[in-house]
């Protein structure tokens, strides 16, 4: 659908989705809802997989439709109106950073990419000889840059408390939450805090469904839900005393998996934001259409990156080849891709019940590049070494041709570095890739070409703007590699088996949020009511048929905790649901089946089943 409001976009978005539409899976947030596009994800070949996941992704550019105005989009006037105000807010500091803060939190994907812009905006500032007004906060803290610490968002009085650590003897703070769901306790108790504490801190709620839609669970230890501290916000949004920033950019094209629509449109949301407000601060004069223009600038990244799908397909089949034949694929990045990289495994862990070294990203200089706050973490443990010295040391000898390496590096880098690290990998295996990031004029040297005949190489046109073209450069740099990722591991995993439809059936019950979501993908694979689909995920997760009165009653906090000790904990239910079966059984299943996609199309195929994924449109209607 091209664009009729502003301007003609650069890309053709999809057309307005049955997911708009009123009524459709009308229980579940945005979020949550299965998108139409890839219902039958799980069926396609390497190419169509990439054609599908690039049109979710190109939902995000979707304008409203005229005759169907259920949701602000991205180009909503409500929305752009709300971006150029916090900007203002945003400009203030940036003006004053002595004494004030821009802090950005975020949970998992949320928390890493609140360090890759709490880190580009501090080094854009330097560069101007500015002080850096910039700070962020990650559930788990520094760790969970390079690891999987999933549960840690569950906590919301250690979100206020991290908070205040980070905002003392600060007179101003614009605290901006990131939580893509409108879920994480983390996010809630900070912007709790904010809320009360107005004459200090000006609270900014970013997320992807509508208030009316956010989480209304009890979270445990705690007073309030997260929509009625979002909706505290709402109320006072027009005192511009508060913000929710909430755009609907679509379902996911893997169910719930907001490490990759709601990720990317985080980061070109804020991104956009910031870069308003330090124009605003150069004095010059910021109009929408100038506001218009960065946004077409990622408009523009996914159509130079999605130019190249007949390539990603191809390093979306080897990767899958990899990790079916219990290989790795590993990531070896430079400067910010790097962390694109890092981002990119860690998430496989509780998005896919991956193993932590079956996808793993590495960054040139460590943690050196990465410029956490608690320095290097190395001496931690084995999943903590991200450097190349440490793929070098600990990986490479292990490496074999089960294994995909993708090297990931822009022409600006030190090629000859790429080509001698290469030249190892290629001792151990071909299945090498390149993912190079180029600018008009400049061109991968031969050698290079000789050693990778068949790269990918992402060809940007230079933009003439400012000192922040390079920066706007960098971002559709990161944006065009995390796009290329997201959809090569998500691919990867769908070939595995992870994937029935668009479900991911097989992911760690490792916080409330994935409990929830658990339950939910029972109901809508069955067709049973809750209480039974509760029931029979907490049958898998204590390996016990008959459930105590203890284990019905005990807080979600311990059923997390006990499902980390087994493996498969939601596959065994469904077949336990399916098949009406112990789980002992379901489990026996499971482990003679090629891969847990193969055992639920079986267990749904079994005479005289009645109900099954065609119930997916009304189930979850109960919760």
């Amino acid at each position: 659908m091209r664009g009729t409001r502003k301007y003609k976009h650069i890309i053709d978005t999809p057309d307005p989705g049955k997911w708009e539409l009123a009524g459709y899976e009308e229980s579940l947030p945005i979020s949550e809802k299965s998108n139409p596009i890839t219902r039958e994800l799980d069926k396609a070949d390497v190419n169509t997989l990439v054609q599908l996941l690039r049109n979710c992704d190109a939902e995000i550019f979707q304008e409203e439709d005229e005759t169907i105005i259920n949701y602000q989009r991205l180009y909503s006037e409500s929305i752009l109106k709300t971006i150029m105000d916090i900007a203002k807010k945003v400009q203030q500091i940036i003006e004053n950073p002595d004494e004030g803060l821009i802090v950005l939190s975020g949970c998992g994907t949320s928390g890493r990419l609140a360090v890759l812009l709490a880190n580009s905006f501090n080094r854009l500032m330097r560069g101007l000889h500015q002080s850096p007004c910039y700070t962020y906060i990650i559930a788990g803290g520094d760790r969970s840059i390079v690891t999987a610490r999933e549960s840690t968002e569950d906590d919301p009085v250690r979100g206020q408390e991290e908070l205040q650590k980070a905002c003392e003897g600060k007179k101003k703070v614009v605290f901006i939450g990131i939580s893509c769901s409108l879920s994480a306790p983390f996010i809630a108790g900070q912007l709790d805090f904010c809320m009360k504490n107005l004459d200090v801190f000006l609270p900014v709620l970013v997320g992807f469904n509508t208030v009316s839609m956010a989480r209304n669970d009890r979270i445990e230890g705690w007073n309030f839900t997260f929509r009625q501290v979002a909706e505290q916000i709402q109320n006072i949004q027009d005192t511009q005393r508060a913000f929710v920033l909430n755009p609907a950019v679509g379902p996911e094209g893997l169910c719930g998996s907001s490490r990759m629509k709601g990720g990317s449109a985080s980061k070109i949301l804020l991104e956009t934001l910031f870069l308003v407000a330090h124009k605003a601060s150069s004095k010059v004069e910021v109009t929408e259409k100038c506001l218009l223009e960065i946004l077409r600038t990622y408009e523009r990244a996914h159509k130079v990156t999605y130019s190249h799908s007949k390539k990603i397909a191809a390093l979306l089949k080897q990767s899958a080849t990899s990790l079916q034949k219990s290989g790795h694929l590993y990531v070896i990045g430079w400067g910010t891709l790097g962390l694109v990289g890092i981002m990119d495994a860690v998430e496989c862990v509780p998005s896919y019940n991956a193993d932590w070294q079956d996808v793993r990203g590495f960054i040139y200089e460590g943690y050196r590049t990465l410029e956490n706050k608690e320095g290097d973490l190395t001496p931690l443990g084995a999943e903590f070494a991200v450097s190349h010295e440490d793929f070098i040391t600990s990986v490479l000898p292990s490496v074999s041709e089960s294994d995909t390496i993708v090297f990931l590096f822009t022409l600006d880098d030190d090629v000859t570095e790429v080509e001698k690290l290469m030249e190892s990998v290629k001792e151990k295996t071909m299945n090498v890739h390149v993912i190079c990031h180029a600018t008009a004029g400049q061109y991968l040297p031969i050698s290079t070409k000789k050693m990778i005949p068949d790269p990918i190489v992402i060809t940007w046109p230079i933009l003439f703007l400012e000192y922040e073209g390079a920066f706007i450069q960098t971002f559709q740099r990161e944006l065009s590699s995390k796009w290329v990722l997201d959809t090569v591991t998500a691919g990867a995993h769908v070939l595995k088996g992870k994937i029935y439809r668009n479900f991911i059936v097989d992911f760690t019950i490792c916080n409330s949020k994935h409990f929830q979501r658990a339950v939910c993908v029972l109901q809508r694979l069955s067709g049973h009511p809750q209480s039974r689909c509760t029931e029979a995920l907490l049958q898998s997760i204590y390996g016990e048929q008959t459930l105590t009165e203890q284990m019905r009653n005990a807080e979600t906090s311990q059923h997390i905790r006990a499902a980390a000790a087994r493996d498969k904990v939601l596959p065994v239910a469904i077949v336990s649901l399916l098949r009406n079966c112990s789980v002992v059984e379901a489990r026996t299943r499971l482990e003679s089946s090629e891969s847990v996609r193969a055992a639920i199309e079986s267990s749904h195929n079994v005479p005289g089943r009645k109900r099954g994924a065609e119930s997916v449109e009304t189930a979850g209607r109960s919760r």
